[in-house]
């Protein structure tokens, strides 16, 4: 983290040469502009990582500058410094390319701990682009997993990091949050790529149809087996076996999966010939399976054999910074493949689709542009066109947050979250920092900035 160049773009000089001090005793390489056009310059001539940018600065603005300087390089990442934290200027920032935005008087702790946070994502996205390059040398598109949030950068880089293990995987993940899109960026990453990837929806077939689909089956093994059939163990051998809705296996079925993970054998039904099979296993599943074992619907030992490496996949209201990509994505897509010359969305329309909810996630997303698409009789996509009805559908993203403004009705329900979390962990700091997803660190600072108890 210490190694990033750091440009405080502040007009006020005792706040600049303040926070220029306390940033180089941090490490960092700190550089100054007292105004827009002056950081502008410096921009073009430079290198920086990071632009700590005050919002209230004569001749041009903060948001006007995340903007030149957004077009010069969008790499560079931008932190507002505002004494008005309304959701406007908040959001403005955002549309304008901010990666974060801190309220003045600035609390340097908090500042610092922003600045950890972007430094670790800059890493993320290191990481990723060069995931995406080797995926391109394979002549693989990353077109279908479109993203921009913190939270997907850190699925992607997980996916990537375990991709050329041979161990198993379990992607955890609500319905429509892109489960399998996940598993074949896995295995067009790992070295079985040249190999098939096969997909069996275990929650698609009986029993007795999904013991034959997945082991395969010898001659008159029962009533219509007219003749013997592979199965997709066998046609995966080298490749990837992707088992989509695991926690719908049946209990007889089960048994033979955590035979297969524990051996890597397995007869055919109506066999008995022991077969083997190099295959590497991604299952997937929307419920949650530790639940599904203490309910005893799903057996302990076969969950821990599938449960070497989790990821999970956010539901699309905790990624809500990815909808607008995704909506350009699937606007495109369907516009083409149906000749409609629809180009965009109008500001109310835009306005319902950032607020409501998604239970069905990306891919209800994708079913609301297709069908708007549709029926669109214009250029633009409306209102009119979208199958939001009633108010109770939109989420918690269009409440009025009134005299409270947008970082206290934050702050409670952060409160509330760190303190739950220090309940069910006994006050354990670390094991607490993990369920919540976030650095010890910035635990101890949260901690004392709610004055919430260690116990």
């Amino acid at each position: 983290m210490k190694n990033l160049d750091i440009l405080v773009v502040e007009d006020g000089r005792s706040q600049r040469e303040l926070l220029r001090d306390f940033l180089r005793d941090e490490g960092f390489r700190v550089f100054e502009a007292e105004n827009g056009k002056t950081a502008l310059e410096k921009v073009k001539t430079g290198y920086f990582d990071l632009l700590l940018v005050d919002y209230k600065m004569p001749e041009m603005d903060g948001i006007q500058l995340i903007e030149a300087v957004k077009a010069i390089n969008p790499e560079i990442d931008i932190i507002m410094m505002t004494a008005f934290g309304t959701i406007e200027t908040a959001v403005n920032a955002m549309k304008a390319g901010a990666a974060d935005y801190i309220v003045k008087p600035v609390e340097l702790e908090e500042l610092l701990i922003q600045i950890e946070m972007i430094s670790e994502r800059r890493i993320l996205r290191k990481e990723n682009q060069m995931l995406r390059e080797q995926l391109r040398a394979k002549g693989v598109t990353t077109d279908q997993i479109i993203y921009n949030s913190a939270a997907m950068e850190e699925v992607v880089n997980l996916a990537g990091r375990v991709a050329g293990s041979k161990a198993t995987i379990l992607l955890e993940g609500k319905s429509g949050t892109g489960k399998e899109l996940l598993a074949r960026l896995i295995h067009h990453l790992s070295p079985r790529s040249g190999r098939p990837m096969i997909t069996v929806n275990c929650m698609a077939l009986s029993e007795s149809l999904l013991e034959s689909e997945l082991f395969g089956h010898e001659k008159g093994a029962f009533t219509g087996a007219s003749q013997q059939r592979i199965g997709r163990f066998e046609e995966a051998d080298q490749g990837t076996l992707f088992l989509d809705e695991i926690g719908e296996i049946p209990p007889a079925i089960q048994v033979k999966l955590l035979r297969f993970l524990q051996e890597r054998e397995f007869q055919r039904v109506g066999g008995n010939r022991t077969l083997r099979s190099d295959v590497r296993i991604i299952a997937a599943t929307n419920r949650n399976l530790m639940e599904e074992v203490k309910a005893g619907l799903f057996r302990e030992d076969l969950y821990y054999r599938l449960n070497v490496v989790t990821i999970q996949l956010p539901p699309l209201r905790e990624r809500i910074e990815d909808v607008p990509l995704l909506m350009a994505h699937f606007l495109k897509h369907f516009a083409e493949r149906n000749g409609k010359p629809v180009t965009g969305f109008s500001a109310e329309a835009r306005d319902l689709l950032m607020k409501y909810s998604y239970p069905g996630n990306v891919r209800e997303l994708e079913n609301i542009i297709e069908r708007a698409v549709v029926i669109c009789r214009g250029n633009l996509i409306t209102s009119k066109d979208l199958p939001f009805h009633d108010a109770v559908e939109l989420s918690g993203n269009n409440q009025e947050f009134g005299a409270q403004g947008l970082n206290v009705a934050i702050e409670n329900l952060e409160r509330e979250m760190i303190r739950d979390a220090m309940a069910k962990t006994a006050g354990h700091q670390t094991r607490a920092a993990q369920m919540l997803g976030i650095s010890e660190r910035m635990l101890r600072y949260k901690l004392k900035k709610y004055g919430i108890k260690k116990n």
